[in-house]
């Protein structure tokens, strides 16, 4: 179990630009193991694109997806930096404090910052 769930990324969102994000969380069905992933595109013109794809995705590992909400994220990688604000007019806004520590496993060397700010 542990191990299918260890291959799923944790973060995978845009090399760069400011696009939407949403936090959703993976869960066994009647198991305990959870995750949660961080997902952004600027491909996704609403949050609920993103979910559409995921859910799909997760659901043939064997996973039942619930989003936490979402945001968006600006991704400088030429500075390094990654800042995560907003909120998702369908799903709430996602906890971007959880947001910025999934990101900082996959982007050590990063400044990444949260506000609350719309823009």
């Amino acid at each position: 179990g542990g191990a299918v769930m260890a291959a799923v990324r944790e973060v995978e969102i845009d090399p760069e630009g400011t696009f939407k994000y949403i936090l959703v969380r993976l869960q066994r069905p009647g198991g305990e193991e959870q995750r949660d992933i961080v997902r952004g595109t600027k491909a996704a013109e609403f949050h609920n694109h993103i979910f559409e794809k995921v859910n799909p995705e997760m659901e043939k590992l064997g996973y039942e997806c619930k989003c936490l909400g979402g945001g968006k994220i600006d991704h400088n990688s030429k500075d390094k930096k990654i800042r995560v604000f907003g909120l998702s007019t369908g799903y709430g806004k996602a906890d971007h404090s959880v947001t910025v520590e999934i990101l900082k496993k996959a982007y050590t060397d990063y400044e990444i910052t949260w506000s609350d700010d719309k823009k």
